[in-house]
């Protein structure tokens, strides 16, 4: 059966992404397995299905390319929030998004009816490692070591959602990070995998990131991601709570701003094309 599909992006971290609002795809996690492959097929970080809620304007359910189903998606809500606003015509200021991690409220930054950017409620970060989950004693993992690949890391875990494992250094861009990544990816202190975030403080309140994600490996971006390592680089004393917090990633930036209540993420969201696929 050929459905419409809508290609997006956040800064470079592209999802398919599907009108579910009437019928759901069958084999979501197959399909994002055939479709995410850049070589032959649509190409992308995996697939996102836009469904109706009945506690929001809209649901997310969002698959990796391994067909793993993931909780929450910082980049990927951006666009569903642009969706809801374009394609659905919910046209509101202020939006709610259905995740597995809970409802996520959207303010809509629009200029002549399009949507340029969206700032994102991520809610509080969660820093227990039992519920990140992650392997270390204590109420938080911020500074501590791990042995990977057989030297020693200095990491902070956090969770926004997903679990997410932050690690500061030099310039991330000189990593081996397919080595790197699926080392701390399949980690036995993480049981259910984890995202890991390579940051470079540049100066105060402001980073340079590269991430390897769970189920899709190097991405050009990761909104979730970016908001860990703003909360570990306050924890770590290298930014301001209460303060914007920029995040440059391989495919553009980000702002953070993590405070008591709240960690906020604003960030732009972009159509890149339409067509059909078999699902």
């Amino acid at each position: 059966m050929k459905q419409r599909f809508y290609k997006m992006h956040g800064i470079g971290n592209d999802y398919i992404y599907f009108d579910c609002f009437e019928k759901e795809l069958e084999d979501p996690a197959k399909t994002a397995v055939k479709l995410s492959d850049r070589h032959f097929s649509v190409g992308g970080d995996g697939i996102i299905l836009v469904c109706k809620s009945k506690v929001a304007d809209g649901k997310m359910r969002m698959f990796n390319a391994d067909g793993s189903e993931g909780k929450m998606c910082g980049n990927g809500i951006r666009c569903v929030g642009k969706f809801l606003y374009e394609v659905k015509g919910i046209k509101k200021d202020v939006l709610t998004v259905e995740t597995l991690s809970g409802v996520k409220t959207l303010y809509m930054g629009v200029e002549n009816g399009e949507v340029r950017s969206v700032t994102v409620n991520m809610g509080k970060a969660e820093l227990n490692p039992k519920n990140i989950p992650a392997r270390f004693q204590g109420e938080s993992a911020v500074n501590v070591p791990l042995q990977v690949n057989g030297e020693t890391a200095m990491v902070t875990c956090v969770s926004m959602g997903n679990p997410h494992c932050v690690v500061f250094g030099g310039d991330p861009y000189l990593l081996d990070l397919e080595k790197i990544g699926r080392g701390f990816e399949t980690h036995e202190a993480f049981p259910e995998s984890v995202n890991t975030e390579f940051i470079r403080v540049i100066k105060r309140n402001e980073l340079q990131m590269r991430v390897w994600e769970r189920g899709s490996g190097e991405t050009w971006a990761c909104g979730t991601g970016a908001c860990a390592a703003a909360v570990a680089s306050v924890l770590n004393g290298y930014c301001d709570k209460n303060e914007e917090i920029l995040v440059h990633l391989r495919g553009g930036d980000l702002t953070i701003k993590y405070t008591d209540d709240a960690v906020f993420m604003t960030g732009p969201a972009e159509f890149a094309f339409t067509g059909e696929a078999e699902v």
